[in-house]
């Protein structure tokens, strides 16, 4: 029973995380690679599970969708789509060491997002004015980076977003939300028909993702900001220090 209990309880924290501020990969993928499921059909595995708890949140956000700086969700949805599908594609092509080796240092670069994405965005909007085109380039770059591994595209998102004066978790929550569920459908079309999903475990964590997913956009929006970032920054740097060591240890 520990497995199945470690994989549903990855799933409920996860849909948590990602309905409050992203990161849920950061957990899910550690779960099911200790479960035994080889790096790359783990982060494949992990999408399917999660893409449910996402529209959960979604449902749980539906009156609070608004447009980014002007630019509308109708426009930022199909960029964002198109950019989960090449991501995905790239990743079906990664051979399972090259992938193993790269997992640290996606995750580093996650939680380096999350927790100075501010900073760093207020630091470049300082050198550089980028506009409508900017955006979408950039949504278009975090697109294909969350096709191809997930983890903490929500955050980087976020970090993005930045960059164009956007700072307020909970304000673009909703869009944030919808966005990443919707890119993340669109690799799981490609994950399935690959034959790469371990469906056993797929299936314990997606009903755990989706009980965290709704209930954790619940509570998101009665925590403060700065709290959030903290805790989801520490168990985010740990969970990566983890996987150095795993793999360089």
């Amino acid at each position: 029973m520990e497995q199945p209990m470690l994989v549903f309880g990855a799933g409920l924290l996860a849909g948590a995380m990602n309905a409050a501020a992203g990161g849920g990969t950061f957990v899910t993928i550690p779960a099911l690679v200790f479960a035994g499921v080889p790096a790359v059909s783990a982060n494949m595995t992990s999408t399917v599970a999660l893409f449910p708890g996402a529209f959960a949140s979604v449902y749980a956000y539906r009156a609070d969708f608004r447009d980014l700086n002007g630019v509308s969700v109708r426009t930022l949805l199909p960029v964002s789509l198109i950019g989960g599908v090449l991501g995905a594609i790239l990743l079906l092509v990664t051979p399972s060491r090259a992938f193993d080796v790269a997992i640290p240092w996606l995750l580093l670069m996650g939680v380096i997002a999350f927790a100075f994405g501010r900073q760093i965005g207020d630091f470049v909007s300082r050198y550089v004015t980028l506009g409508r085109p900017g955006l979408l380039t950039m949504q278009f770059l975090v697109a294909i980076y969350g096709g191809y591994f997930g983890g903490a595209v929500g955050i980087l998102m976020l970090a993005v977003w930045s960059v164009f004066g956007v700072h307020d978790l909970r304000a673009t929550a909703g869009l944030r939300t919808l966005l990443v569920g919707s890119l993340n459908a669109c690799a799981v079309v490609l994950f399935v028909f690959a034959g790469a999903v371990f469906w056993p475990q797929a299936m314990v964590m997606l009903a755990g993702g989706l009980i965290g997913g709704y209930f954790g956009a619940r509570v998101a929006r009665t925590i403060e900001q700065q709290t959030l970032r903290i805790l989801i920054s520490v168990l985010n740097a740990g969970i990566t220090a983890a996987f150095f060591w795993r793999v360089y240890g």
